[in-house]
């Protein structure tokens, strides 16, 4: 579907809240960044801060497309716009009345699965070899189609799933070529090449801490996971930030090269791919995907929503990046109230104590959370959805595997990027003047990323993704002469520390017994449209109720 494209501000652009730059406190229990490591043990710091990117304003922006089988989830909605999230909705489905719990029971399918589980092997043999240990090739488990599978059909995807189809329609037409591929090497930190189910990978540059790694590794479980499912394939990633495609340096969109990232904007045609950690991130102490939900789980019952602290929370680094400069000006100053408290993070102090102080659950505190990005999108946004309260969502043009399946005033509440401290303020004092609507946000985006952001739908949108990308292949795959075969034993056993428990926390170590979620088919023009007007008309009202 086509993207809004979004102008850069001028450099005169001053915040209206006209508020000097206060220093913000440092050191508090809590950090949007950083997490509990994977056990104990000191870590590098995070990668230097760089220039962020500066935007128009909120009336231009259209936050998330993202789609729903339901109208809009929340009562403020149903009084500013009387309107339907889809427009196939009668009016039984009204704004707070109902939540969205049915999609998300549906597509529990995974769990239900009476298969017997497929044990995997693996082992590190000889622990004293200086040598990692060969690929077990043969020992590999079966093919998919030699397992005990159900027959039934597997329920649907979530529906962000659908953007598989506009990431990749580029080469719909055309396909995609060899030299397409190779076209992609200045952009790429490294070449993945899958070969009768074996993975290849040639390496141009490393990533910064274990981004290649985690990305590599994460791939390897869905091999393991889906045995026989991945088809020959051979991509490009790149492991930073903003996307670098730009649709318009390629009027003919099949000749642009396909680059596999992270994240994506309305400009680029980059394809986005789970972030690495999703596998973990050891380097700053935050646990695989999995386990990271269960701690927030348990801090969510401890610290019931209604006797959080009613204000917004944000803490994490802000140099380089103007648009978090701006969200630290919404501290208390000049006597002004702003309803929000922003720390900055000291990496040092944290590594240091071993992040103790940092810990990701431990952010569940308050009632509303604060995203904002970083150079691009920024990693903690699942962990901020995951607490219970409200997401403050700083409109953004970054998208990512999760934003794009947001609703605004569903699953989170966008704040002007403009009038940042003045659009905290007004949503802080809404919410605390209707708690059981602005909970209801709460839950439901909290609800969306448990549930439809699992690692079971993270392995499918992968394998859904790798497995249509293939068929847009127009040659056949082959080894490069410089890649090396990795395969979990050859990434596990010579990890150490951190990494080492990570990976071993996040391995699959079963063949699953179901099929994967059917891929639903793309987006029409029509559907596209409305979804993107509704969205707008959403954005368009909270402004006038802001004033």
């Amino acid at each position: 579907m086509k993207e809004a494209v979004f102008p850069a501000a001028s450099q005169g652009e001053q915040d209206e809240e006209g508020a000097p730059l206060v220093t913000p406190a440092t050191e508090q229990e809590i950090t949007e960044e950083g997490g509990a490591p994977c056990k104990h043990g000191a870590a590098a710091p995070p990668v230097a801060a760089r220039a962020g990117r500066t935007l128009s304003s909120l009336g231009a922006v259209l936050r998330a497309r993202g789609v729903g089988s339901v109208m809009l989830g929340l009562v403020l909605l149903a009084l500013l716009l009387g309107a339907r999230r889809w427009i196939d909705l009668d009016a039984s489905s009204l704004l707070g009345s109902t939540v969205n719990i049915g999609a998300g029971e549906r597509r529990r399918h995974h769990s239900n699965s009476t298969a017997p589980l497929v044990p995997i092997p693996f082992t590190c043999g000889n622990q004293t070899s200086p040598q990692p240990p060969k690929c077990p090739g043969t020992a590999a488990p079966p093919p998919w189609t030699a397992l005990p599978v159900p027959n039934s059909p597997a329920p649907s995807c979530p529906d962000y799933f659908r953007y598989i189809h506009d990431d990749l329609r580029p080469w719909r037409g055309a396909g995609i070529t060899r030299e397409v591929v190779e076209r992609a090497r200045p952009h790429a930190f490294f070449r993945l090449v899958v070969v009768n189910g074996r993975a290849f990978v040639e390496t141009y540059r490393r990533a910064y801490q274990i981004r290649d790694v985690f990305t590599q590794w994460g791939i390897l479980q869905l091999i393991r996971r889906y045995p026989g499912r991945l088809p020959d394939l051979d991509l490009m990633f790149a492991c930073d930030d903003p996307g670098q495609v730009r649709a318009a340096d390629f009027p003919k969109p099949s000749e642009a090269p396909p680059v596999f990232r992270y994240c994506k904007d309305g400009s680029t045609l980059d394809i986005v791919f789970p972030d690495w950690s999703f596998w973990g991130w050891p380097e700053v102490g935050i646990r695989p995907w999995t386990q990271m939900l269960e701690e927030v789980r348990q801090e969510n019952e401890r610290v019931r929503w209604p006797e959080r602290q009613p204000y917004a929370f944000w803490k994490g680094n802000p140099e380089g990046y103007r648009i978090r400069h701006k969200l630290l000006r919404c501290n208390v100053s000049n006597g002004k109230e702003w309803n929000a408290r922003v720390f900055t993070q000291n990496w040092h102090h944290a590594i240091r104590n071993g992040f103790k102080d940092s810990r990701i659950p431990k952010q569940c505190i308050y009632r509303y959370k604060v995203y904002v990005e970083g150079n691009a999108w920024s990693v903690s946004e699942k962990y901020i959805m995951a607490c219970d309260s409200p997401v403050l969502f700083i409109t953004t043009p970054f998208q990512d595997i999760l934003s794009r399946g947001l609703v605004a005033g569903k699953h989170y509440w966008p704040i002007n990027r403009k009038h940042v401290c003045k659009s905290i303020k007004f949503a802080v004092d809404w919410g605390n003047k209707h708690l059981e609507q602005a909970q209801l946000i709460g839950e439901q985006g909290s609800r969306f990323v448990r549930e439809e952001m699992s690692m079971d739908y993270i392995y499918d949108y992968m394998l859904h993704l790798l497995t249509e990308y293939a068929k847009l292949l127009r040659y056949k795959p082959t080894v490069p002469e410089k890649a090396v075969e990795i395969c979990t034993e050859s990434i596990a056993c010579p990890a150490q520390g951190l990494h080492r428990e990570c990976m071993m926390d996040s391995m699959e170590r079963h063949v699953v017994g179901f099929n994967p979620c059917t891929l639903p088919p793309p987006f029409t023009k029509e559907v596209a449209k409305q979804i993107a007007d509704r969205e707008a008309e959403v954005l368009r009202n909270i402004e006038k109720m802001e004033g």
